[in-house]
């Protein structure tokens, strides 16, 4: 019997090493969503904290210098709570993009699949078919053998 091989063996092969490189794609995507997730956390925690320490100082004896400082922090904190709000939609994209190219180099990968197993159901049905033929050669050279000892011997 024929060994099976596949033409497009390194292709689909190629489409293999796509699709693992597209996985550690969309897992460095997802690091970086999760590390910008943070410091928008990070940055949301610390306004609380001047949140808090507003009023601490509106409670105590004001001091107009330290409200003016709080109330600055807290701007400047809103802009850095926006810009990294941008970056964590940056890196969401990011992913997104990752994760549609991972589920495109899939199906390659997959079409390719089902293509070798049609070629190997194919290459099976061959082989069935020649070595159908070879019994049937040798069934009725053996019959054509037994037909002529048969006549021979009367």
């Amino acid at each position: 019997m024929a060994k099976f091989r596949y033409r497009m063996q390194s292709i689909l092969n190629i489409k293999y090493q796509f699709e693992t490189q597209a996985k550690m794609e969309v897992g460095r995507a997802q690091m970086r969503l999760n590390e910008e997730q943070d410091k928008l956390q990070n940055l949301i925690d610390r306004k609380a904290a001047y949140l808090e320490e507003g009023r601490q100082i509106r409670k105590k004896a004001l001091k107009v210098n330290d409200l003016r400082d709080n109330r600055n922090a807290m701007l400047i904190m809103d802009e850095l709570i926006a810009a990294q709000r941008f970056e964590v939609r940056k890196a969401e994209k990011a992913l997104e993009a990752a994760r549609a190219k991972l589920t495109q180099i899939m199906q390659e990968r997959k079409m390719h699949e089902k293509l070798k197993e049609k070629a190997l159901v194919q290459f099976l049905e061959e082989e069935k078919a020649a070595e159908a033929k070879v019994v049937d050669e040798l069934t009725s050279y053996t019959y054509g053998q037994r037909g002529k000892e048969n006549g021979n011997g009367s």
